[in-house]
């Protein structure tokens, strides 16, 4: 599938029920279950809405060290009860390896992240999330979700401090 290609795709959309984990600032704590922040991100661009969660607690600590400095305020690690019916799982397909590509290098150039082609292909399938392979660890999973509704991501627990390494 080729970023600006007419050529109609067929995406496969699948259940999805659990426990996702996200690493976020403390004093950010009542936003566990709002979208990021930021304009660009591995799966969204153009204000399109993106939460990014993991599978695993320690996918979600693997997941954030690209983006640590060692001055970054307390962190917290939040479980999130996620409900939906329409996720594309990306890792099931041949290109499961160039949908968890750097993309920031690509950006910065002011070019469109390759990852997004892969996300602009689920939501216009209707995809509420995508769930996809870590990077630098491939036996972990991570899932984006692009719709937050309530009832689709809910907080699962109490959040607790978490500090890396």
């Amino acid at each position: 599938m080729k970023q600006g290609s007419t050529k109609k795709s067929t995406i496969e959309l699948s259940a999805f029920s659990g426990v996702v984990w996200r690493i976020m600032f403390a004093d950010q704590s009542k936003k566990a279950c709002e979208p990021v922040g930021s304009p660009l991100g591995r799966f969204h661009h153009s204000e399109q809405v993106a939460l990014y969660t993991s599978c695993s607690e320690e996918g979600a600590s693997v997941a954030i060290q690209r983006y640590l400095k060692s001055d970054d305020a307390e962190r917290i690690i939040v479980p999130l009860k996620v409900s939906a019916d329409r996720i594309y799982d990306v890792r099931k397909t041949d290109f499961s390896k160039s949908a968890s590509a750097v993309w920031q290098d690509v950006v910065e150039k002011g070019e469109s992240a390759p990852t997004w082609q892969y996300s602009d292909a689920a939501r216009i399938a209707g995809a509420q999330g995508m769930l996809y392979a870590s990077r630098s660890r491939p036996d972990l999973a991570h899932l984006v979700l692009f719709d937050v509704s309530f009832g689709i991501v809910e907080q699962a627990g109490d959040a607790k401090a978490w500090i890396s390494g």
